[in-house]
């Protein structure tokens, strides 16, 4: 008989980029507790940097969604069954997700009883949304009920490359990060919004305004308008690791509910979160030592209207973003400003 294979386990997250940087706290937990274990990582193409040179991850495997979507999932299904995993763990609730972990061929298939495979899985875990539980600590739990009693951070680790990309921006004196855009409409402050901060923030600071290629556009536009003389755009600049390295050494990175806001999670950079459709109640919060939440003084009826938010606000107002006032932003700022001291 031909020897068993070496035990190993695939984690499967293939949503966005703040999903990932959240799941790598299963990253941290699995290497406390099982430090010889390899672990491979899936991961939608396009986020694959997130994990390079991660000291944790053995391979990262890579599903292009946007060409032959179901011919490159069942290519993946022949991947992971050739390498006969012993255990594989998808943190999504999607039917995709499931079909690879279901028909793995893994000894263990682990997954969240919403998802429509959870039948065939061999551990189906509870998926609460409920106060005082947070994304990270819902994804824990499929490692076993004890990971999830206590919050692992996520943590990413930008390569001395990253480091050094940032060096210079980072030599210029103290400096704030502002991370504007979303992939939501009704999560994204406004562009009138971010402009008030921006006239309001002392002048000493050299303030980078983050994002992908995606971004660079609206940056630009929010750049222009402000017309600060130490507002520099960075986005579409610098990798997302990078991002990262340089967000830590800010004295405040202001970003919305997205994917900047875990990426200052798993550095450990001090943040202010800007919430307008959403809620922390969701489970998504920041995580740095450091962080505090800014949204609407009060409740509004309307608030939260969806768990990702919106293309526009459904009723037209936007008024959890629009009634979030500036000075609750510079407070934040103060507050970071004498804990640096």
């Amino acid at each position: 008989m031909p020897p068993a294979p070496p035990r190993s386990i695939l984690l499967i997250q293939t949503a966005f980029i703040g999903d990932v940087i959240l799941a790598t706290a299963l990253l941290e937990q699995l290497h406390r507790t099982e430090p010889n274990t390899p672990v491979d990582f899936l991961v939608r193409k396009g986020n694959e940097g997130l994990l390079q040179g991660h000291p944790h991850v053995r391979h990262v495997l890579i599903w292009d969604k946007k060409q032959d979507k179901y011919r490159g999932l069942w290519q993946l299904l022949q991947r992971i069954r050739q390498t006969r995993y012993d255990r594989v763990i998808t943190l999504q609730r999607f039917a995709s997700t499931g079909f690879l972990t279901a028909f793995s061929g893994a000894r263990e298939r682990v997954g969240f009883d919403k998802n429509p495979f959870a039948r065939l899985f061999t551990q189906v875990v509870p998926h609460v949304i409920g106060p005082g539980v947070h994304e990270v600590s819902r994804n824990l739990h499929l490692l076993g009920p004890a990971s999830g009693s206590a919050i692992t951070p996520p943590r990413l680790y930008p390569s001395a490359a990253d480091e050094a990309a940032v060096v210079p921006y980072a030599a210029a004196g103290p400096y704030l990060c502002i991370a504007p855009t979303s992939v939501w409409f009704t999560k994204q402050f406004p562009k009138e919004q971010w402009l008030k901060l921006l006239a309001a923030l002392p002048a000493h600071y050299t303030v980078y305004l983050l994002g992908g290629p995606p971004d660079v556009a609206a940056c630009e536009e929010l750049a222009q308008a402000a017309g600060r003389p130490d507002l520099v755009n960075l986005a579409g600049t610098l990798s997302l690791l990078a991002s990262a390295a340089l967000m830590r050494g800010a004295v405040l990175n202001y970003v919305n509910d997205s994917a900047p806001m875990h990426l200052c999670s798993a550095v450990g950079a001090p943040t202010c979160a800007v919430y307008c459709s959403t809620v922390p109640y969701f489970g998504f919060g920041p995580l740095s030592p450091f962080s505090r939440i800014v949204e609407i003084k009060g409740d509004l009826e309307c608030r939260p209207c969806g768990l990702h938010g919106y293309a526009k606000c459904p009723l037209g107002h936007f008024l959890c973003a629009h009634g979030i006032e500036t000075q609750q932003l510079l407070a934040v700022l103060a507050e970071a400003e004498l804990v640096m001291r």
